[in-house]
């Protein structure tokens, strides 16, 4: 039985392979944990990798309905995870871990409450998911987002912030200046400390 268990999500037109490294970077300080980095569902359509949901024709009206159609394919590959780790009963010593479009995921199974887990880290992400939130509560999330973001602007990490607060979440977050879309040194830092302290 692990001691817990991290699930990274990445971003769009990205894969699994990509984010694994951070897994590896981050195991030496998370004794006993394991770690899964899946590929999204579905192939992305602009070139190689892989993505949660289709960029095309997306605007800010219809991402939440996209975010929306989704779940059902983010949840089975979850269920598939955690079975294959034994651990579909112990979502308290599960961490969801996401990048630009994965944190889009993440934080929507956190909002709609389907995925109580342990704790939450987004980088560089949005929060996107339809209303109304019916959040897990016991669930902390750990936001960090850089100030020189031109894919996805910092503004959004910090409307997502204020959202999740006004929704009952706990929340801490680092907004780093002079950051790009990218997951900085600082920042996988300060969330492998957030992740030893919810797997603690």
């Amino acid at each position: 039985m692990s001691k817990g268990l991290v699930i990274l999500l990445h971003g769009v037109g990205s894969s699994g392979d990509d984010l694994a490294g951070l897994g590896d970077y981050w195991a030496p300080a998370l004794p006993g944990v394991s770690f899964a980095s899946p590929n999204a569902p579905y192939h992305f359509e602009h070139g190689a990798g892989w993505q949660w949901f289709s960029l095309s024709g997306i605007t800010p009206e219809n991402r939440p309905a996209r975010v929306a159609a989704a779940r059902v394919a983010f949840d089975q590959q979850l269920q598939a995870i955690l079975e294959q780790h034994q651990m579909s009963d112990s979502l308290d010593k599960v961490v969801l871990v996401g990048f630009s479009q994965g944190s889009i995921m993440a934080l929507d199974a956190l909002v709609s409450g389907r995925w109580p887990v342990a704790g939450m880290v987004a980088f560089s992400g949005r929060l996107s998911s339809p209303q109304p939130f019916a959040p897990a509560l016991n669930t902390p999330v750990l936001l960090l987002h850089g100030m020189a973001d031109d894919v996805i602007p910092v503004q959004e990490g910090q409307a997502a912030e204020q959202r999740l607060r006004a929704a009952g979440v706990q929340v801490i977050s680092q907004f780093e200046p002079g950051i790009g879309h990218t997951i900085s040194e600082q920042g996988a830092q300060r969330a492998v400390e957030f992740i030893a302290e919810r797997l603690g």
